[in-house]
């Protein structure tokens, strides 16, 4: 029985010749234009693409044309007879790829470089915009404030820590979010207030509750007091007056002074010995509160003489004692002034060993000059001394 090939068989003599063409093909780099579509297809050939580069391009150098098997007569079996390589001339592979060079202007050594951006600048800013009224219904305070922002939390040396601070009116502060303590003072005026910002923009309007306080002095029957001579003094208000505390003290006359609203008892002072007129006043918020006090007293002025009229004697001595018998002032000179309350007193000159005295009534608003006359001696040195005259 003949056996059946599962191919048909070819010829001896073009299986070499097929084998021998594809030899000299691998070897010299060059593949059968036949053959290259099976070889980029995936056929028989398809295992000789390891000749070709990794895009694709035949790797090495390029097969000249005279190159390509010739062939040399009929092959067996109507197949061309066996191909011959007449020669290999390579030929260079022209330069593949590659960026154009560039040629860039150089900086130079003293170029700035531009400022890069920083937090400050590109973030959006978030403060804490503080303003003051005097009263709820009051404008804002435009000056004279001082802002003080504490931390709420006592530091080892027992103070409340001091984080920003501004004065004038409106207050803007860029500060972390976070819990404060605000203290804002307007003279003697101020109120704390605890703070929690959130670190979004905040404006916090502040209501101090305060107002002013201006004081002035006459003396009874409307006469004006010179501003030197003036003082007055502020105390908080309190039953008993061991417990007021003083909250202004010296005062001139005729200054506005900021303070919160409420009661206060006032102290005016007219000279410097016992002329002291005392007042409770009431300080409105928002408004100015002018006050006039009166004084029941008298600026005296003395001199020891030996008549009336006549000229004063030096270098002596004054004391002044008031009905109870307390001296409350001593001074030398040839003409003391004081003002002093209306009143009875005694008036005592020294001069030489010799002393004097006088009754006198202080008359309230009645500014006089006191004479005391050598012939109201009360007391005189031996005789063996002189007359001291």
């Amino acid at each position: 029985m003949p056996m059946t090939r599962p191919f048909p068989l070819i010829p001896f003599r073009r299986r070499f010749a097929f084998r021998l063409v594809l030899l000299l093909g691998v070897g010299n780099g060059v593949l059968h234009p036949a053959h290259a579509q099976e070889a980029q297809g995936g056929g028989l050939l398809g295992g000789f693409r390891n000749f070709l580069g990794s895009d694709g391009e035949p790797s090495g150098a390029y097969a000249s044309p005279d190159a390509i098997p010739r062939a040399t007569g009929p092959g067996i079996i109507g197949l061309d007879g066996p191909r011959t390589l007449d020669r290999l001339n390579p030929i260079a592979l022209p330069e593949i790829g590659g960026s154009p060079k560039l040629v860039l202007p150089t900086i130079p050594g003293f170029a700035p470089l531009p400022d890069r951006p920083t937090l400050d600048s590109i973030r959006s800013r978030k403060a804490l915009v503080l303003e003051a009224k005097l009263a709820g219904d009051g404008e804002p305070v435009p000056t004279g404030l001082v802002w003080r922002l504490f931390a709420p939390l006592v530091a080892l040396d027992g103070k409340l820590p001091l984080i920003a601070s501004a004065a004038g009116g409106t207050a803007t502060f860029d500060i972390p979010p976070g819990n404060y303590l605000l203290h804002v003072g307007f003279g003697r005026a101020g109120v704390t207030k605890r703070i929690d910002f959130t670190g979004e923009q905040t404006r916090e309007i502040v209501v101090l509750n305060a107002g002013g306080l201006k004081l002035h002095a006459i003396a009874v029957g409307d006469v004006p007091i010179p501003a030197e001579a003036l003082s007055f003094d502020i105390y908080s208000d309190a039953p008993n007056e061991r417990d007021r505390v003083l909250v202004a003290e010296g005062i001139p006359p005729g200054r506005t002074v900021q303070l919160n609203a409420g009661t206060y008892h006032v102290e005016s002072t007219f000279g410097s010995v016992n002329a002291v007129v005392r007042a409770d006043v009431k300080v409105e918020p928002g408004k100015v509160t002018d006050v006039t006090l009166q004084h029941h007293a008298a600026q005296l002025t003395m001199k020891l003489v030996r008549e009336k009229g006549g000229e004063a004697i030096a270098d002596t001595a004054w004391s002044i004692t008031n009905g109870s018998g307390d001296v409350i002032r001593e001074s030398v000179g040839a003409f003391p002034s004081m003002v002093l309350e209306e009143g009875e007193y005694l008036i005592v000159a020294k001069n030489k060993d010799r002393m004097y005295q006088r009754d006198f009534m202080v008359q309230a608003g009645v500014n006089t000059d006191v004479e005391v006359l050598t012939s109201d001696i009360v007391a005189a040195p031996d005789a063996s001394q002189g007359s001291g005259d």
